[in-house]
């Protein structure tokens, strides 16, 4: 697999010149190949927002490098590699510019120069992989919290980028609005290979990425896939991180002697087990 993007030794600190000062990102390393999904958990002041900052070029790096499609990236070339990345926040409400939707997701063509037939086109089609292409004249306050992120992720995905960037993107949405965005997520890898970089502390949406790097005090603590993660168990709850509902709920069948093969990384697969074992006992 290709190489998307990477951090080299990669050190950031606010006040570098407080030199006892704990550094933000300390010496991270690690890279993302073409078409995966990372995500990227830490509690609180993991360092896990600066990181975000520093791979959008935000920020950048005091000491190592990023590289994005196989270049350093530095002020010269940011405007370049920054319109092969798709951005998705926090808060929804605060990523609406357009009247309609429509509008809003045209925004970002406008100011890229994009003629306007190509921008009707691009617009209808980035709404329609979102399946919002029923809502191009509705005003945004009029959506509900998943469809404006999920408007917000077609508003990335009109500029055609290579990578999506989801910062704890579906931390203030409402369970439903969150199954709707990871559930869109989830189709468009399917359907057209984006890589995604999703930067959260909800293990539940961790769960979809190929590989998990875990983040403590601004280093990497832990990196490997789901299952090797939350193999962890306890040691990612006193890091302050909470396991998914699956595992913890099949810890506590197991202190009731009910015999499970194995932790579950999804609440089917737990249920399924439940019901096998209790059928044939």
């Amino acid at each position: 697999m290709n190489e998307i993007m990477a951090l080299q030794d990669v050190t950031y600190t606010y006040s570098p010149e407080e030199t006892n000062m704990r550094k933000a990102v300390e010496s991270m390393s690690f890279s993302i190949n073409d078409g995966e999904w990372i995500a990227i958990v830490g509690h609180n002041g993991s360092g896990k927002s600066t990181m975000a900052k520093l791979m959008n070029g935000l920020l950048f790096p005091q000491e190592g490098q990023v590289r994005v499609l196989g270049e350093s990236l530095n002020e010269e070339n940011l405007w370049a590699i920054r319109s092969q990345m798709g951005m998705v926040f926090q808060n929804p409400d605060n990523q609406f510019v357009g009247a309609t939707v429509q509008d809003d997701v045209a925004f970002a063509l406008e100011n890229n120069g994009v003629p306007f037939e190509d921008m009707v086109v691009r617009v209808q089609e980035s709404l329609a992989q979102v399946k919002m292409d029923g809502f191009l004249n509705s005003e945004p306050h009029h959506l509900s919290g998943g469809q404006k992120q999920r408007v917000a992720i077609a508003g990335a995905l009109a500029l055609k980028p290579r990578i999506l960037i989801l910062d704890e993107a579906t931390s203030m949405l409402d369970p439903q609005g969150r199954e709707e965005v990871l559930a869109t997520i989830h189709q468009l890898r399917e359907d057209t290979h984006l890589t995604v970089l999703s930067i959260t502390h909800d293990l539940e949406e961790a769960l979809l990425a190929d590989r998990i790097l875990v983040m403590n005090k601004g280093r990497k603590y832990a990196e490997g896939t789901p299952a090797e993660i939350f193999a962890r168990g306890q040691e990612l709850v006193e890091l302050g991180l909470d396991l998914p509902f699956s595992l913890k709920m099949g810890k506590l069948l197991l202190v009731e002697d009910l015999e499970l093969k194995e932790e579950h990384m999804s609440e089917e697969e737990l249920v399924k087990d439940v019901w096998t074992s209790n059928f044939n006992k």
